[in-house]
């Protein structure tokens, strides 16, 4: 007897996207870099870009549901076999920058866990500086995890749901703790708003001061939002989708960005930014663990307890978002360490892979990982002995993946019109259509290629500009590598067809 399948409704769809999107450390990294001023570039942000490009999701998943390959169809079907593989090669590549930026950085939840604070600035191993030590580490770690996901992760995934519990609890604390903070404080906050247009448009950053800085703060604002993959299998899904998915992904996107802003806002209610952000030892791969550390202290203060009792509540939040975060990164971590590599050699056709790279062992991509493993160890030596302060170090690395991270986006959108032709000819299933002509595809497409490039442009631009061309040379280096060794691979197998 076949197993009716459970249909969504709007509640479990609201969930799902927000579950899937919503990322603690999004806001006080924004907080650290714009303040209150990163709260518009999140409402732009979200009405120009997320929405709209959550309905193309929506749509690309609806037309394609019953194909397995997820982006590499969808691009493949709309605009041919060799776009899907570069598009989705490019989506891939954003992993590796993933991991080369989480295995140098995971040491700083670990050392907040152990020790309530970041220390990881000194620590040493074989005369290396921190940066060195931290890529040594980085290096070991990627080891590690790949000959342990080839044996098998099962156990070690299920790590992944505990920490998402975790940090879901964090976000309650960020809000609730703020609250009671300004309350005990008698409606002062921290971060002082003493003019509305200024509090809310110029950063405290003294590195966000510019026009150029501040557009490329943008790759934060859509990096926040990254995730809506994840909608292109919920539409056969859900109940009466074509009126409950606008719905789901409106209020969605409302309570993301509310939210977002919200906890933006709720950073300030307890951080002086000079006081506590402006120090050399603040980055941001350490900036939430720093800021949520301020929260305890501050809440002992604010309750009119001891200096050292305020340290101490300080110490034990940081060991719980150590905890939290460590808990999280490590699931994620294992999944990520095959799961995009599987999805990639399993789309693309299999004579694109040379020798025994495609081959498929115990359900794991065993060869293909093991040359991962060895590409994350090259960039993270690359990275972490390029002769960085551990501040810029952490920057470099965020940038990276922000950037790699942003553009299968723009492979998708710039897909979309092309798609929507061979909809309204027929040729592909209308089951679900928001953008109902085939001009509002063109624009929409326009609209999120032009929001996502600039913003890239200016990220990357904006270090040589200051004279820091290595920062540039290592955001442009990954994916243009990427994308010639997938024109490559492509190429190859072209002339072997």
């Amino acid at each position: 007897m076949k197993k009716k399948s459970v249909e969504l409704n709007l509640n479990a769809l609201i969930l799902m996207i927000f579950t899937s999107v919503f990322g603690f450390a999004n806001m006080p990294r924004s907080f650290y870099l714009m303040g209150y001023a990163a709260i518009p570039w999140y409402i732009i942000s979200a009405i120009v870009f997320f929405i709209p490009y959550a309905f193309i999701m929506a749509e690309y998943g609806s037309a394609f549901k019953k194909e397995s390959g997820g982006m590499y169809s969808w691009m493949e079907k709309s605009v041919g076999s060799k776009y899907a593989f570069i598009g989705t090669f490019m989506w891939y590549a954003s992993y590796i920058v993933w991991m080369v930026n989480v295995a140098s950085s995971i040491w700083i939840p670990l050392s907040n866990a152990i020790f309530g604070g970041d220390r990881t600035s000194s620590w040493t191993i074989f005369g290396l500086n921190s940066t060195q030590t931290l890529g040594i580490l980085g290096v070991i770690w990627i080891i590690f995890v790949t000959f342990t996901a080839i044996k098998g992760v099962e156990r070690i995934t299920k790590i992944t749901s505990v920490g998402g519990t975790f940090v879901a609890i964090l976000n309650i604390v960020l809000i609730i703790g703020a609250i009671v903070v300004v309350i005990l404080n008698g409606g002062k906050f921290a971060e002082p708003i003493n003019k509305m247009i200024n509090a809310f448009t110029v950063s405290p950053n003294p590195d966000y001061k510019s026009i150029i800085q501040i557009f490329s703060f943008i790759t934060f604002a859509i990096f926040a939002f990254g995730g809506l993959e994840v909608l292109g299998g919920l539409v056969d899904q859900t109940k009466d989708a074509e009126r409950t998915f606008p719905k789901a992904i409106i209020i969605a996107a409302t309570v993301i960005s509310i939210g977002y802003a919200v906890g933006i806002f709720a950073c300030g209610m307890f951080t002086n930014w000079s006081n506590v952000l402006s120090g050399d030892n603040v980055n941001l791969s350490n900036v939430a663990y720093i800021l949520m550390n301020n929260l305890g202290v501050q809440i002992g203060y604010a309750m009119g307890l001891s200096e050292a009792i305020s340290i101490q509540i300080g110490l034990w939040v940081a060991r719980f978002v150590g905890l939290s975060m460590l808990l999280a990164l490590t699931g994620a971590f294992f999944t990520l360490t095959y799961s995009p590599l599987k999805t990639l050699i399993s789309g693309a056709p299999k004579e694109v892979w040379p020798g025994k790279l495609g081959e498929i062992k115990n359900e794991m991509p065993v060869n293909a990982m093991y040359l991962q493993c060895a590409i994350v160890i090259v960039i993270i030596l690359l990275v972490s002995f390029g002769g960085k302060g551990a501040k810029e170090f952490f920057r470099i690395l965020v940038l990276m993946t922000n950037v790699a991270m942003t553009i299968p986006y723009l492979f998708l959108a710039a897909a979309f019109p092309k798609f929507k032709k061979k909809q309204l000819e027929g040729k592909v299933d209308k089951a679900y259509m928001f953008y109902k002509s085939y001009g509002s595809a063109v624009f929409v497409s326009i609209m999120i290629c032009l929001m996502v490039g600039f913003a890239n442009i200016f990220t990357i631009i904006e270090p040589a500009i200051g004279g820091k061309i290595f920062d540039t040379i290592m955001m442009i280096a990954g994916p243009v590598s990427f994308s010639i060794i997938a024109l490559v691979l492509f190429s190859i197998y072209e002339k072997k067809k």
